[in-house]
């Protein structure tokens, strides 16, 4: 669910909900989907627990065991946030546990003409933590 700080979410929702309480969606043009767990159905490579304080349990996952290289699974936002200059930041947690399926996560903006701007990205096998 929302907490005061727009864009904010904890994946603390029924099912598949998060795409409309989160405000994001499955990218349809992409290869698989994001899914929400309290675990990520693949074993030993799981998270123990989400990073949200208290009794929170999910997060949003990939599973990139069947993939091939290339492969893309993509979310988005569903709503606009106006530009600015040192005041909209992106703050999230992952988790990316050493397994020679993991790829490449990326945070990207879009320009008003709709050209993806590279933000970020991490491909280093991270400790077992958030």
């Amino acid at each position: 669910y929302y907490t005061s700080i727009p864009g904010s979410c904890n994946f603390e929702t029924r099912d598949q909900e998060w795409t409309t309480a989160c405000g994001l969606t499955q990218d349809t043009t992409d290869d698989f989907d994001w899914n929400i767990s309290n675990n990520a159905g693949t074993g030993q490579t799981d998270p123990h627990t989400d990073h949200t304080p208290g009794k929170g349990q999910r997060f949003l996952y990939v599973n990139s065991s069947t993939q091939k290289e290339g492969n893309r699974a993509r979310i988005i936002t569903t709503k606009f946030f106006p530009a600015s200059l040192g005041v909209c930041r992106v703050r999230f947690w992952f988790w990316m546990f050493p397994s020679r399926q993991t790829g490449v996560l990326k945070v990207y903006t879009v320009e008003e003409h709709g050209m993806d701007i590279l933000m970020w990205s991490s491909s280093r096998n991270e400790e077992n933590k958030w």
